[in-house]
């Protein structure tokens, strides 16, 4: 079987709820419903009835265990999840730093981050920060290319935790390969591109400068970029804690 959606948002009042039982009227089907108003969610589910279609409350089953297993009272509030407060202004302020610092740019104030990706080509430098954003990270990228000093302030900088990814050279040349196809790049114009060859010297180029400065390195070659973002948060983490014991003066 094939679903056809209809997706209806943001149903807050009577006069919107209308417009949504007109159109299941029409065009009939299983009605799955995340409403907070109860009095809104009770007349979608008696027009349902009538209608003869089925309808399911998606959100209230959860809410009910949770507050049963949690033992406290749940508190009603429509678009709590897109409130802007603290959190989101961090958010979307981390998500700035990221565009504004991807590839390299700007870093002359890479200081200010909480994270700095380091990596060749290809290994989800980008996405990466994107994901750390979302969760409220400062993050910036920069690429390691061969022969190509990387900036000074790489090395001088005490804030971030600097992170190196890596993977195997095939999964490189394969994801490097698949770019240039997406480009319509031609042969000749590729040259160490995606020799297996050259790119293992970039990957190694990687591992001695994190090594030489103490730097961890995440192997990216089957991980998502969730599975990344996690494990650098993890070692954000880490060092925030490690930091706060040395403050204390009990580390």
């Amino acid at each position: 079987m094939e679903a056809i959606e209809h997706v209806y948002p943001l149903v807050r009042t009577d006069h919107q709820l209308n417009r949504v039982v007109s159109a299941v009227e029409e065009n009939p089907g299983i009605v799955m419903f995340t409403l907070v108003d109860q009095t809104i969610s009770e007349r979608l589910l008696r027009d349902c009835r009538e209608l003869s279609v089925p309808c399911v409350d998606v959100l209230n089953p959860l809410v009910q265990v949770l507050q049963s297993y949690l033992n406290v009272p749940t508190i009603s509030r429509i678009g709590a999840q897109h409130s802007l407060d603290a959190d989101y202004f961090r958010r979307i302020e981390a998500l700035n730093f990221v565009m504004v610092h991807d590839d390299g740019a700007v870093p002359d104030d890479i200081e200010e981050a909480d994270v700095i990706i380091i990596g060749v080509s290809r290994t989800s430098k980008t996405p990466t920060s994107i994901y750390l954003a979302n969760r409220g990270v400062k993050a910036t990228n920069i690429p390691i290319v061969q022969d190509l000093p990387v900036p000074q302030t790489l090395f001088t900088a005490e804030r971030p935790l600097v992170v190196g990814l890596v993977a195997t050279p095939e999964r490189i040349v394969q994801l490097r390969e698949n770019r240039l196809l997406s480009l319509n790049a031609i042969k000749p114009a590729r040259g160490d591109y995606v020799d297996r060859q050259a790119v293992a010297r970039e990957i190694a180029h990687t591992r001695r400068l994190c090594a030489e400065n103490g730097w961890p390195i995440i192997d990216v070659t089957r991980r998502s970029i969730e599975e990344t973002a996690a494990s650098i948060l993890a070692l954000l983490n880490d060092r925030r804690y490690a930091s706060s014991l040395t403050e204390d003066g009990t580390g």
